[in-house]
């Protein structure tokens, strides 16, 4: 399960890619570097006109029925869309595109992380889920906050994850048209896209890039 992920794309380049839409920049300055969970990130979504970059926290609303006290540490990854919980969010209200530049899987215990980037070095974005302005206790030290969150799909893995995570991979998003289809299509065509890399669509490497 992803819990580690780069991002060094420039909000110019976000911007670039979507060069044919307006795209409002509502981020402030994103420092490029690791993203871990319950820490903010750069994510694409809908704004009234054209799409918009914001800042979100990592970790979507868990089901009630797992949390044992008030604290809510949130959901990283969603699996089961099918799940009642997961519904209500998959409208294109609620999907994001979320920008990364490689993602980690932990090798196991005491021999740490092993990144994997794209094969051709082209853009890509998580399949992400968003829900805007929930309130929630996160850290009990903070009390109630109202925050921005997002997550993202996991699939089965392709043949680079597989060795290193067996159970589950990242939903990645390599293509214009793809990008559009999650932001815009409805889940019955957008939910086809909850797959796997093909083989060999990405790359080993020992750093993050």
């Amino acid at each position: 399960m992803c819990n580690l992920y780069n991002q060094t794309t420039t909000q110019e380049a976000m911007r670039r890619l979507f060069a044919d839409l307006t795209v409002h920049d509502r981020a402030g300055n994103v420092e490029p570097g690791p993203i871990y969970p319950d820490r903010p990130a750069p994510i694409i979504r809908h704004a009234d006109e054209g799409l918009e970059i914001v800042r979100a926290r990592w970790g979507l609303p868990s089901p009630k029925s797992l949390l044992k006290t008030v604290r809510d540490p949130g959901v990283t990854n969603v699996r089961n869309a099918s799940s009642p919980h997961w519904r209500r969010w998959l409208g294109p209200a609620y999907r994001c595109l979320v920008p990364l530049t490689a993602f980690a899987e932990p090798r196991g215990a005491g021999l740490g992380n092993q990144w994997f980037a794209a094969a051709d070095g082209e853009p890509m974005f998580f399949a992400g889920l968003q829900v805007p302005n929930w309130t929630s206790v996160r850290k009990i030290k903070d009390g109630a906050t109202t925050d921005d969150l997002f997550a993202f799909l996991t699939t089965e893995p392709n043949a680079e994850v597989r060795p290193i995570h067996p159970k589950a991979m990242p939903v990645i998003l390599t293509r214009r048209e793809e990008w559009d289809t999650w932001l815009s299509a409805p889940w019955e065509v957008a939910g086809k896209l909850q797959r796997p890399l093909p083989d060999g669509a990405l790359r080993l490497v020992d750093e993050p890039l």
